[in-house]
């Protein structure tokens, strides 16, 4: 009996810019029709770090050469960037799937996800966003009023906020496509943050959710059996880089923690990949997460790849 199944597609399943988009959205389209095929429920969301980026930086541009147009807040470049990735997502999922024989309507669902304004977060902005930079640039960005952070040892990028998600406004849309049949793409790039004021109005907020969270939640609300977080990675790994570096098949949701403590993960990197995977396994008995590759996801259901955390 087939599984339901959320699965978190990180940067490297989007590419970096819109041409790398179109790319890599046919490879990703094939790894998650593996999955279809084999007669699971699938939902599907999404990173935005480099094309939130890229839209916040050409709004901004945009206000600096008119400042007629006003700036687009960071709630309104991730609901685009929800459009334009969820646009070649779906057409790519779509056309995969009918070149197999399977006639499965998929659809993109503009997500929006509550955040607390009172988060401590907002105080400490430290999602990455956005291209890479050199120091001198990211020393300039700094000057205009912009936090910035070293990302990983791989260069410094422009951050923001990152609430933790506390309610996915959409779910009982999802819900009803996912229990309809259908194949839904939702919480692009950990949903579109708002919070709530006065009664019903919902307000954008400045920040990005990370998308593992928002992908843990989405899970739990849907009461999936799997979470796959996807990464640039076969399986999670201890004293990374290093000449003790050990590969870890399987993990308690308490060992993930204690790994976690012992600053094993890197933040904004591995480190909330493995804190939602075990956030979700915790959950309830009988769930399970999975971090792996993109085209390891099929193999690590069977059990044979990746870094499996349950109970």
């Amino acid at each position: 009996m087939g599984k339901r199944i959320v699965i978190a597609l990180g940067g490297n399943a989007l590419g970096k810019n819109l041409p790398e988009q179109m790319a890599a959205v046919k490879h990703t389209a094939r790894a998650i029709a593996d999955l279809i095929e084999e007669g699971h429920q699938v939902v599907i969301a999404h990173g935005n770090g480099p094309q939130v980026g890229m839209i916040n930086t050409a709004m901004t541009t945009l206000y600096r050469e008119d400042p007629t147009h006003p700036m687009a807040p960071m709630s309104v470049c991730t609901a685009m960037s929800q459009g334009y990735i969820g646009y070649d997502l779906q057409n790519s999922l779509r056309e995969e799937l009918l070149d197999r024989g399977l006639s499965k309507p998929v659809a993109t669902i503009l997500t929006q996800v509550e955040v607390d304004p009172e988060d401590p977060a907002f105080q400490n902005p430290s999602k990455p966003i956005g291209t890479f930079m050199t120091e001198a640039e990211a020393e300039e960005m700094r000057r205009r009023g912009n936090a910035v952070m070293e990302d990983a040892g791989r260069g410094w990028r422009r951050c923001v906020a990152s609430p933790l998600p506390k309610a996915i406004v959409e779910i009982d849309t999802v819900r009803a496509l996912l229990d309809a049949g259908q194949v839904v793409i939702a919480c692009g790039g950990g949903g579109i943050p708002v919070y709530r004021t006065g009664s019903h109005h919902l307000k954008g907020a400045g920040a990005v959710i990370d998308k593992d969270f928002a992908s843990e939640l989405l899970a739990e609300e849907l009461d999936a059996d799997t979470l796959i977080i996807l990464t640039a990675v076969e399986k999670v790994a201890v004293n990374f880089g290093k000449p003790n570096q050990q590969w870890l098949d399987r993990l308690t949701p308490a060992e993930a923690g204690q790994y976690a403590a012992e600053g094993q993960f890197a933040p904004g990197s591995m480190l909330p990949k493995v804190q939602a995977a075990a956030k979700f396994a915790a959950s309830k008995p009988g769930r399970t997460a999975l971090i792996t590759l993109l085209e390891k996801a099929k193999a690590g259901i069977a059990g044979e790849t990746g870094t499996s955390i349950s109970l």
